[in-house]
């Protein structure tokens, strides 16, 4: 395989779930696949030989934090993030975008870019799709993203139809920018929850045309029937022979329905802050460590489970750690979390390859029921619980 190609090698016969392979310059990944995210150039409490050893093909990066720290110049003295992080397979960097329009008072947004100020020091930026793009090129990500504004919703339909409009033309600021051939441009979908502005926005990204498209502008605060609409909608919709990305989502009941909708690579920040927060997610349902409930649990935080963690720490062990902020329990907690979310997505793939993907999905369903239902019962007990020993 070349560089940029994306192989299809299987789509279910039920849904539109696909199993595929795309190249880059640090090698092959196969989809449908789950990105952790190393929003600094780390992914929290896990070292990139605990990345290696869960099976991750390939991990994100944020342009907006490197930027700001340690500096894009810096990596690329290093060598680019590869390098810099000691990670040797693929990575992502999204553009900064979600980053810059999430500092509300203290952006101003212009055709040109977007005028912020740090949230680290105060001290005044300005981030153009050019300059986006100059930084992603300097980062050396595999992947790259067009600069986008993720508008805050709910808003109105003209103020989503500039912002989709705005976005489109950043990116066609965005791919004459870019420098760096080895480096896959994908584009950017917006338009909120309005069917007609994501169509738009489809057709004008695929017009200037990039190796992958990306769905923006999900899970940021809207009902989660509305995420799976507009997913349903907008999927389908993106060029079938290129790879669809779904940026920041989610849980793994949003994972396995968008693989069904046809999307092939995800990335979220939930198991790496849920598990600092101490909800693991486990084949019997979700699992809050710090509860009374485990203080002398001492059988496996998931007995279904292969990881390092499950297979030699006890659930009494761990709400210790927990308890106690521990660094230990961070790291072993996240690694089991990624191990999840990442052994999910390699059992997605095989059930695509295995036709029993519809089988595959009934059983996270049922999952996700007992997701809420110990969310329902936890809301009720915290308050106890929180002065238990």
């Amino acid at each position: 395989m070349t560089n940029g190609e994306f192989r299809l090698i299987c789509e279910d016969k039920q849904t539109r779930a696909r199993a595929g392979q795309l190249c880059t310059a640090h090698g092959v990944v196969d989809t449908p696949v789950f990105m952790p995210v190393g929003t600094r150039g780390s992914v929290k409490a896990c070292t990139p030989r605990d990345l290696y050893e869960i099976g991750a093909g390939i991990i994100l990066g944020n342009t907006y934090h490197l930027y700001l720290r340690p500096g894009h110049r810096i990596v690329e003295q290093a060598g680019g993030l590869h390098n810099f992080m000691a990670w040797r397979k693929p990575v992502l960097t999204d553009s900064g975008g979600f980053q810059v329009f999430s500092l509300g008072p203290l952006r101003t947004i212009g055709e040109e870019g977007v005028e912020f100020r740090s949230e680290i020091d105060g001290s005044k930026h300005f981030i153009s799709p050019e300059r986006s793009i100059e930084i992603q090129n300097a980062l050396g990500a595999d992947i790259i993203m067009t600069f986008d504004e993720c508008p805050p919703l709910p808003n109105s339909y003209e103020y989503l139809e500039k912002s989709m409009e705005m976005t489109a033309r950043w990116a066609a600021r965005c791919k004459a920018a870019h420098a760096n051939p080895r480096q896959l441009l994908f584009g950017i979908v917006q338009g909120g929850m309005e069917m007609k502005l994501r169509k738009r926005s489809i057709e004008a990204t695929v017009d200037i045309g990039f190796p992958g498209y990306a769905i923006g502008g999900l899970s940021v605060g809207e009902d989660k029937h509305l995420m799976y609409e507009t997913l349903a909608y907008v999927a389908p919709l993106l060029p079938g022979n290129q790879p669809r990305y779904l940026m920041g989502v989610g849980t793994p009941e949003d994972l396995v329905y968008a693989v069904a909708c046809g999307v092939d690579m995800f990335d979220c920040v939930m198991p790496t802050r849920n598990a600092r927060n101490g909800w693991l997610f486990t084949t019997l349902g979700p699992v809050r460590i710090r509860n009374a409930e485990y203080k002398n649990d001492f059988t496996p935080l998931d007995p279904n489970c292969f990881c390092y963690t499950c297979q030699n720490f006890t659930r009494a062990y761990l709400r210790h750690l927990h308890r106690e902020n521990e660094i230990l329990g961070h790291s072993l907690l996240t690694r089991h979390n990624l191990h999840f979310y990442l052994s999910l997505m390699r059992g997605v793939r095989r059930a695509i390859l295995d036709e029993s993907f519809s089988l595959m999905r009934g059983g996270i369903r049922k999952l996700a029921m007992l997701g809420q239902e110990l969310k329902d019962r936890t809301a009720v007990k915290d308050e106890s619980l929180s002065t238990n020993p």
